[in-house]
């Protein structure tokens, strides 16, 4: 993988997840996305007793990203609890897609460390785009 500073990216994640609200599935995630500017956008996921209305970690750092004028990213590291690294959703791997291609770089990590590292076109080889 390119020139990353993984362990920062990390880092960042892990605050995030502890940032998490997840009182229905007790399952925490954070993210940490680092943008092509270099700067680092976190997100964690906020679930919702309606379910439908809860939101990734993946998501909530790409949309507070675009928010601040952000939209091309080089990496994101997703921190999630367990034993197996828990990869972003199918959701959040489109939404992924829209602001960046393929080669996008994702490490997927947990607190036990386990650890997996893919590229988006590796988790979404078929993106569906309009453009």
């Amino acid at each position: 993988m390119s020139s990353v500073d993984w362990p920062a990216l990390k880092s960042a994640a892990l605050a995030a997840q502890g940032r998490a609200y997840a009182p229905y599935s007790d399952y925490q995630v954070g993210a940490a996305l680092l943008a092509g500017s270099g700067e680092v956008v976190t997100g964690c996921n906020v679930e919702n007793a309606t379910y439908g209305a809860a939101c990734c970690a993946e998501r909530t750092a790409v949309f507070t990203a675009v928010a601040q004028g952000l939209t091309s990213f080089r990496a994101i590291a997703v921190a999630t609890g367990g034993p197996e690294a828990g990869t972003p959703c199918g959701i959040c791997r489109q939404v992924l897609a829209e602001f960046s291609d393929g080669a996008l770089e994702v490490l997927c990590f947990t607190d036990e460390g386990a650890e997996a590292r893919y590229t988006l076109a590796q988790l979404l080889p078929h993106a569906f785009r309009l453009k």
